[in-house]
């Protein structure tokens, strides 16, 4: 069955080409069109090093009309930021040669592509291996709330140490030639950590109100901001949920939301990208906006949409709950011509199909190919 068969209505196909077709310019970048390639965690880099597989994945999904490209996280240059071997970093001499063939690659292809930048903080539990023999940090040494400490709450010279990692990981990308960097703030990881409450109990400068709690990713924002030229832009991922806790939250009104987003925004994102697991549920009571919807009118910033985009129904259906009823493109596309956001990022549809891109900007929806987890391991 194609998806097409699964969600998307006769008629569909030409709408979506129609909108999502559109360039849009970020900072100083013009993206062909309104697709995102969504960050998708792979660990096929051993040593950190981005192989020839790496090289062809992304330039593969740029052939096929991928308007921006989001690469999967890759550590920055901290002791502590990650604990897989095989998750690409971007630091290191070899490292950082890998990734600049993938941007030559994206480039030739005639993609767009940004890194995201990546420091997992307190994830680890007892027992795990740490990375690099380094202890696990956060801003107070916990995993979850109510969790027992199991690493280091960060002290001052930590805190600093992990902003210049971020300032100098962006530089180097836009040396490298990249388009941009992505900040990853989302997901419970150390950013996230420090702006959600149930992870932050700290009573210095960096905890207590949302305000407060934003005051690590607003310095590691403007540090990053001062790192590269004004026009490359910056990218700021963020969410609600965590891979902690599914249900949590970092703002219960929109005013929550707007004392958080406001300071990242004065720091230097030009862009944020608003990570929900299904974008068609309201972000707040009272509104049909989503979160990605919510951020453009609390910033006027351009923003990016994300959520179970171009998923079939039965794979809805296997995470049953709120919002799992699935939603064809065409309520995708009418929030779009409504202006609620201004990109929309794809994950598994186009790990699944690499020319998703392609054939929903071709009017090709019939083409579509379902998601099917099980046959995933041999794609690329």
């Amino acid at each position: 069955m194609t998806l097409a068969d699964a969600s998307t209505p006769v008629g569909t196909s030409g709408r979506a080409a129609e909108v999502l077709s559109r360039p849009l310019r970020l900072a100083g970048l013009t993206v062909p069109n309104r697709i995102a390639m969504a960050p998708m965690t792979r660990m096929f880099s051993p040593g950190g090093i981005p192989t020839d597989d790496v090289v062809s994945y992304y330039a593969r999904r740029a052939a096929a009309g991928v308007g921006l490209i989001i690469t999967e996280g890759t550590y920055v240059g901290h002791a502590s930021a990650g604990q897989s071997d095989s998750v690409p970093r971007f630091h290191g001499e070899e490292q950082l040669a890998g990734w600049k063939k993938v941007v030559d690659a994206v480039h030739a292809a005639g993609g767009t592509i940004v890194p995201q930048l990546w420091h997992i903080g307190m994830v680890r539990r007892a027992g795990e291996p740490p990375f690099a023999d380094a202890e696990p940090m956060g801003p107070s040494g916990i995993y979850k709330p109510g969790a027992k400490p199991t690493g280091k709450a960060m002290e001052q010279a930590d805190l600093d140490e992990v902003i210049a990692a971020f300032a100098q990981a962006a530089a180097d990308a836009e040396r490298l030639g990249f388009d941009g960097v992505e900040l990853h703030g989302a997901h419970g990881y150390l950013i996230d950590q420090f702006l959600w409450e149930g992870t932050n109990r700290r009573t210095d400068a960096y905890g207590g109100s949302a305000v407060a709690r934003t005051k690590f990713a607003a310095e590691i924002v403007a540090a990053v901001r001062a790192a590269v030229s004004p026009s490359f832009p910056v990218l700021f991922r963020f969410s609600q949920w965590k891979q902690q806790d599914y249900t949590a939250r970092l703002a219960e009104t929109p005013e929550e939301l707007a004392s958080i987003l406001t300071p990242l925004a004065e720091a230097g994102v030009d862009v944020f990208h608003a990570s929900t697991r299904r974008y068609w549920l309201p972000e707040f009571e009272g509104s049909e906006l989503n979160l990605a919807g919510w951020t453009k009118k609390i910033t006027g910033k351009p923003v990016i949409s994300v959520g179970s985009v171009g998923l079939d129904g039965e794979f809805i259906k296997a995470f049953q709950g709120e919002g799992s009823q699935l939603r064809s493109l065409d309520d995708l596309l009418d929030r779009f011509e409504r202006d609620e956001f201004d990109m929309v990022a794809v994950g598994r549809a186009l790990l699944q199909d690499p020319e998703w891109a392609a054939k929903v900007l071709s009017g090709r929806g019939s083409e579509l190919r379902a998601y099917d987890a099980a046959s995933l391991g041999s794609l690329s």
